[in-house]
């Protein structure tokens, strides 16, 4: 009998783990950049390929830093709480297209609105890697120094800019 007590024990512990596994939101899933300065590219823009963008361009502000693409479902839900935000002009918006072309990202923001001031282009997704994207939409704010103060993994929602990005931007703004 005592021979079966510690496989029991084991799959307790492994049913436990898997318990509260389950109750876990995977748009928690901590990000090692947060803290951490901005990854530095030089990317062309969406407008004009003859201009890039840089988070350099970005030092001495706060600004949100939204991934996405034309083929995203996810982003089309994102997309008007975006551009109500950026009426607002609470914080700058800025874009990268991600793994998409040129002329599907165009068509898609002509069609629901241009919420970014200006949007590069990552058109091959390695910068989307330095960023450890790994699905869009998702959203950095970063602070004055370039350093990611939260990454919000999924579509934005009214309860997440609510409770969570726009206090964070205010706090970072009087900063």
């Amino acid at each position: 009998m005592k021979r079966f007590l510690l496989p029991l024990a084991i799959f307790l512990v492994v049913v436990g783990f898997l318990f509260k596994g389950l109750n876990l939101d995977p748009r928690e899933v901590p990000s090692p950049l947060v803290g951490k300065p901005a990854p530095q590219f030089s990317l062309p823009q969406l407008g004009d390929a003859q201009k890039t963008f840089s988070p350099r361009d970005m030092l001495g502000q706060v600004w949100l830093f939204n991934v996405w693409a034309s083929w995203c479902v996810a982003c089309r839900e994102e997309h008007p709480i975006l551009v109500a935000l950026s009426k607002q002009n609470i914080v700058p918006v800025y874009g990268m297209d991600y793994k998409d072309t040129r002329e599907d990202a165009e068509q898609w923001l002509s069609q629901g609105g241009n919420p970014y001031l200006v949007t590069a282009v990552d058109a091959d997704g390695r910068v989307g890697i330095d960023y450890g994207v790994y699905g869009v939409p998702e959203t950095y704010v970063i602070d004055k120094a370039g350093v990611i103060a939260y990454k919000q993994i999924g579509p934005i929602t009214e309860d997440a800019l609510r409770d969570k990005i726009l206090p964070l931007v205010k706090r970072l703004q009087a900063q």
